[in-house]
């Protein structure tokens, strides 16, 4: 019999850690959880696991940030993000960062289970439809590997503020959303504005409908 896999859950909802614990309990060693990007890279770095499953938006940096320091240090650790956006943007971005594969939280258990067996065997796994966002990307860019050096400049608040602009939210509704103050909202449309030299959130929801971040 083969050793089972060993999983890290990083989510900051411990009610869904709980249940995804709960659900592969049968199938695979979870070797640990974390909350926080701080403590998820700490705790990655000792388990070692062979797949992380990964929630995309997070405090101070979401996974991606996650993703990125361990990489560094730990090449050999698989990353497939598990997250309830399927927005293309997020997609893309974590793709980018090096994720193996993306699903959304309303996959089944089962299928859960077989998408993190797939990524420990190197394959790409993603949900039916978030694989055309990459098709889709890779066609646009086939030189690039999907870099784009406009919207890597942005911070992961940043283009969550980016894409809720682009779709009509005012700022108070953007606050409200991500849990913020308004000035803080203003920050950071001031920041993307002047990191991509526009003038006007018109012109920042042309950009980002060009990008498919909506």
């Amino acid at each position: 019999m083969t050793d089972r896999l060993k999983v890290f859950l990083v989510d900051d909802h411990g009610m869904f850690r709980a249940g995804v614990r709960a659900e592969l309990g049968d199938h695979v060693d979870v070797v640990g959880e974390a909350a926080t990007v701080a403590q998820a890279i700490s705790m990655i770095a000792a388990t070692e696991p062979d797949v992380v499953l990964l929630d995309v938006h997070m405090p101070d940096g979401g996974g991606r940030a996650v993703l990125e320091s361990i990489r560094k240090s730990h090449p050999q650790v698989k990353f497939l993000a598990l997250s309830v956006s399927d927005a293309a943007e997020d997609v893309i971005g974590l793709i980018r960062a090096g994720a193996r594969g993306y699903v959304t939280k309303t996959i089944s258990p089962d299928d859960l289970v077989g998408a993190i067996r797939r990524v420990a065997d190197g394959d790409a796994v993603f949900s039916p439809r978030l694989a055309g966002f990459v098709l889709d990307a890779f066609a646009a860019r086939p030189d690039s590997s999907l870099a784009d050096p406009e919207l890597d400049q942005l911070t992961n608040r940043e283009r969550e503020v980016l894409r809720l602009l682009a779709r009509g939210y005012a700022y108070k509704e953007i606050a409200k959303e991500l849990f913020i103050s308004i000035k803080t909202v203003e920050t950071h449309v001031s920041n993307v504005l002047r990191k991509l030299q526009m003038s006007n959130r018109y012109e920042l929801s042309r950009w980002a409908a060009d990008r498919r971040l909506l």
